[in-house]
């Protein structure tokens, strides 16, 4: 393996190449290179890399090095939310131990029960609810595998339907939202996922329904978030964003009802070795002629 300087000023040829995590970086690379044949991602996104390589290059996705940190923070997201954790981290800076009981208020805003509750409802429980899963790839099917201790309902969809599990096309998504309580998108961002989630969609959920992105940000529709965060109907967890980098000043950064990450789910100390290590085994089944695993694009 040669690393290649963010700075390449002259042409080299390389047959395999293995692209800087961060596009941009790696945008600036690929005019230098020569005779690549296979592209190994060590991201389980690939957005970027066919319009920039071409079809007559083999691409390999990164899936498999996320599951397990996306997952996690998937979980881990909806947990924060329903047990208010954004909320009592306000409580602690404020220093005031009786802000305590805003939480119930909170809870009636947000889920519109406003039936006398003692003791006041301090927090939520996943147990039992209903969640929507709108993608069943690799990463999907780990958070599946993570929420089973938590006894929730679980809806999944994907790009067509299966048996076994049962799995919904994305065509029926519209029937399933006003079923859920969480819905989760961990789906891969196309032509036809951009703004899957729309003003309509989000018309059709619950109110208090907690959405969760842990893909791509335009598969929502940024400024129906926006204002459906602002009414109070949902309230959401987004680790990724559209814009993306969030501009300073952006409407999403002073919504209620949100906790908000700059990317970093798939964000661990195992990613680099568990990445390099589904890159490796590409490379020895390419350079054997056995089939890939991870192929998106096949030369043309």
């Amino acid at each position: 393996m040669v690393p290649l300087p963010d700075g390449l000023d002259k042409d080299v040829d390389v047959d395999v190449w293995i692209p800087d995590p961060y596009p941009a970086r790696a945008m600036r690379i690929w005019p230098h290179l020569r005779r690549v044949r296979l592209v190994l991602s060590l991201m389980a996104g690939t957005e970027w890399i066919p319009g920039t390589v071409g079809s007559h290059v083999t691409i390999c996705s990164g899936r498999g090095a996320h599951n397990i940190s996306t997952a996690e923070w998937t979980v881990g997201a909806i947990l924060s939310m329903l047990k208010y954790v954004p909320f009592f981290m306000d409580v602690q800076r404020s220093g005031q131990w009786k802000r305590r009981f805003e939480a119930s208020a909170n809870y009636a805003v947000i889920t519109g029960d406003n039936r006398p509750l003692y003791p006041p409802v301090m927090l939520e429980e996943l147990s039992g609810k209903t969640v929507l899963l709108v993608g069943h790839g690799a990463i999907g099917k780990e958070i599946e595998r993570m929420l089973a201790p938590f006894s929730v309902e679980l809806l999944r969809v994907a790009r067509s339907a299966r048996t076994e599990p049962k799995v919904y096309a994305v065509s029926e998504l519209d029937s399933l939202l006003p079923l859920a309580q969480v819905v989760v998108l961990i789906l891969p961002l196309t032509p036809e996922s951009h703004h899957l989630i729309g003003s309509r969609q989000i018309g059709l959920m619950q109110q208090g329904t907690l959405l969760v992105n842990a893909a791509r940000g335009p598969i929502m529709d940024t400024d129906a978030l926006v204002a459906a965060l602002h009414s109070g109907h949902i309230r959401a967890a987004l680790d990724v964003t559209d814009p993306e980098p969030l501009p300073e000043g952006h409407p999403l950064w002073s919504c209620s009802n949100l906790l908000l990450t700059p990317h970093v789910a798939g964000s661990s100390p195992q990613f680099g070795p568990r990445s390099l290590r589904n890159a490796a085994g590409e490379l020895r089944r390419y350079i054997a002629g056995e089939p890939l695993k991870n192929a998106v694009q096949m030369a043309t």
